[in-house]
Order: C-alpha cells, then structure tokens, then sequence
C-alpha cells in the first residue's frame, strides 16, 4: 500500500522513458480494430477452453487468482513495512491472519484486481474500452479516501479527474502497481498472447509510464498464462523470459533467478543477493522478481509459496499479492489453506463477491459475449472503509512501540 515508486537513481537512461510509444501504438491499432469489429454484424466467436483446460478448471484457476490475490494481500498487510528480523521478533509460527482481531482485511492490491476483472466482464474485447472502463474505477476509488495508496497511482488519478485521458494520465514511474493487477488478464487471455499484451499494456499506462513496469506487469500476466495452460515446459518459459523487456536489468535479473532455481536457494536467499536484506521494496524489478521466484521454487505448494514471499520483509501486501495469484493459478482456490481462505473479513466485496465474478468471467470467455460486471451493495464501502481506515491507523500506532 505505501508508495510504488521504485529507486530512480543509478539506472539506465534507455529504461526511464517517460513514454511507451510501442505500447501507444498496439492500443491505438487495437481501437480501430476493435471499431471494424464492432461494426460486424456477428457476434465474437467463441473460445473453446476445453482445448487446454476444462471450463470447471478454468473457473477453479480463476478463483484461484483473485482469492489467491486476496489471502496475499490480507496476509501480508500487516507486515508491510517491516524487515524480515522485525518480522520474526514480533511473530512467531506461521503466518496467520494478524490485521483485526485475528482476521484479515484486504487493500488496494486486491481492490485493483477486481477493478481489472470488473472491467474486463464490461469489455473483453476492446482494450481501450477497457481502459476507459478501469479508469473511471480508479476515479471513484480515490473518492473513497482509500487508507493506503501509491503515489504514482494518486498521481494518476488526479490526472483523470482533471481531465486527461487514459492515454495520457500515466506517470513515469517504475513502482509495482500495474503487476499487483495484471495476474487476472493473463490468466483470462492465457490462450490469446495478442490480447494479454494489448491489455496489460492499456491497464499499465494508465497509471505508469516507465517501461519498467510494463515489463513487470506483462511478466506476471505471462506467469498467470504459463500456469493456466500447463502444457508447456518450465525450461522453455524460463527461456523466454528475458524477452519480455528491452532492459539489461531485466535480462540480468531473469539470469540470477534461473541460477537461484537450479542452486535450490530459498526465496529469502535470492532476495538478498539483490541486496533486498532489509525487504523488499515497491520497485518493479524487485517485487515481481522475489514473487516470481517464490512461486517457482514452490510450484504447486500455495502456503510454501506465500510464506516464503512474506518471509523476505518490505512490501509484504503486493509481494504476497502477486505470489498469492500465481500460486492459486496453479492450484485452484480449493487448495488454498481454509483458514486463510476463510480468516479474510471483507464486505461487501466478500469471498463469495470474488466466486461470483470468477465465475461469470469462465462463463464469459466460452461465450464470446460480454456479461458485464458483477453487481454488489457499494454504499457499504463506506463503514467498511472506515473500519479498514481505523485499523490501518491502529496499527501504525503499535508500530511506535517497542
């Protein structure tokens, strides 16, 4: 929830780009084609999922992400912040839900992703429908005075609501925010690559323009696909990798994770050869790097996976966001542990809000058809909000305690 604006000094100029032409450009090819689309007088055709993976299996992985996103998030909130060390002089034992009174509450990672996914039920095939669609959920989201939020994404924001459009509201900024949410599009288009590119690109320049973030969040949503399918082998994705971005960093750091999974290194030992000793912090080529690796060297075991993400510190609530969503992509929301499933204490976007809109976006993906979003009671964001807001505060206090 802190701010998403990574290191920015000692890069490389080439990386900073305050602008994603390429990105621009595939959107704008997109619109049009999506406008001739729309002037056809068939409806879209249908996707077959069962070639890959059943409908049931795809609901399930579905599930799997946005609870998986949630239990991450809700798990690691309390903890956001603090160091490894100060983690386990304040906790012992395993990680369990810590935020109000023995449960958990979820924040702006989780809230994003459903924003993704709800926009996603309004426009599936037209990315800068969708785009727009996010955009005015993040406009009423700010309106809701949300407890923790980053400062590229506020910045965004306020663009919006002085009338930039979408296009243009991003700022340059390299934070984690558009990984936090892309996990969702790359396991809804895991069989469409053109459509995962078009629509991470539209939901990451929204709010960040560095290419840094670009090459994050699209890593994720390739993470999200590659779990989904499960017809391809773990060498040949890791190969592929690197070319998800132009960046010597990126390449550098897709090396060094393929070196940790063949040394077996834990996730707390990969995170401090990139000199995250004292956590993990918002900065894309250090979020999504530790919540990749997590989820490899534990694939197929979700509490492994989540805890050894956490382990490492810093920003615990969108690391374990996204380890969380790649991990339940794999295994589906039954295998996630059910007192972490059910310890989560959210209204009115509840447990059962998250199977609802899992579900109706299987159903959607094998019609062809938009279904529109899921409807919920939203004036009561308004006490939950508060209540969230008064725990948040509640815990900063603590934290000034010995």
């Amino acid at each position: 929830m802190r701010s998403r604006q990574g290191p920015t000094t000692q890069r490389v100029r080439q990386n900073q780009s305050p602008c994603l032409p390429e990105a621009v450009l595939l959107l704008r090819h997109s619109a049009c084609s999506a406008g001739r689309r729309n002037q056809c007088r068939h409806a879209p055709s249908s996707i077959e999922v069962t070639t890959v993976v059943s409908q049931e299996k795809f609901r399930a992985s579905l599930m799997g992400v946005l609870l998986g996103t949630a239990v991450g998030d809700a798990l690691g909130l309390p903890a956001e912040g603090m160091s490894h060390q100060r983690i386990q002089r304040r906790w012992h034992g395993q990680w369990r839900h810590r935020f109000l009174f023995g449960r958990g509450m979820t924040s702006d990672d989780t809230e994003h992703t459903l924003f993704v996914a709800q926009a996603l039920l309004a426009h599936p095939n037209d990315p800068a429908a969708f785009q727009s669609c996010l955009a005015w959920k993040l406009r009423l989201w700010l309106l809701g005075i949300p407890a923790g939020i980053g400062f590229a994404t506020l910045r965004a924001i306020l663009k919006l609501w002085l009338g930039f459009p979408p296009m243009q509201s991003g700022v340059s900024s390299a934070g984690n925010g558009p990984a936090m949410r892309s996990a969702i599009l790359g396991a809804y288009f895991f069989d469409e690559p053109e459509k995962r590119l078009e629509f991470v690109a539209a939901a990451t320049i929204l709010t960040h323009t560095d290419r840094r973030a670009m090459t994050a969040a699209l890593a994720v949503a390739e993470a999200a696909a590659f779990a989904m399918r499960r017809d391809e082998s773990i060498d040949a994705w890791l190969s592929a990798l690197p070319g998800l971005g132009h960046e010597e960093e990126w390449r550098v750091l897709c090396r060094e994770m393929v070196d940790a999974l063949c040394a077996k290194r834990s996730v707390e030992t990969f995170a401090e050869s990139l000199g995250l000793r004292r956590g993990v912090t918002g900065y894309a080529f250090h979020s999504v790097p530790v919540a990749l690796y997590a989820w490899l060297r534990h694939r197929g075991d979700f509490r492994a996976a989540l805890e050894s993400a956490l382990n490492c510190g810093g920003d615990t609530d969108s690391v374990g966001a996204i380890a969380g969503a790649l991990a339940g992509a794999d295994v589906g929301a039954k295998s996630i542990p059910f007192e972490w499933r059910s310890g989560i204490c959210e209204w009115p976007r509840s447990n059962r809000f998250l199977e609802q809109v899992a579900k109706r976006l299987a159903t959607q993906k094998v019609s062809g058809r938009p279904l529109g979003a899921v409807r919920y009671f939203w004036p009561g964001l308004i006490f939950r909000n508060t209540v969230f807001l008064a725990s948040v505060l509640l815990h900063g206090f603590r934290r000034l305690l010995p």
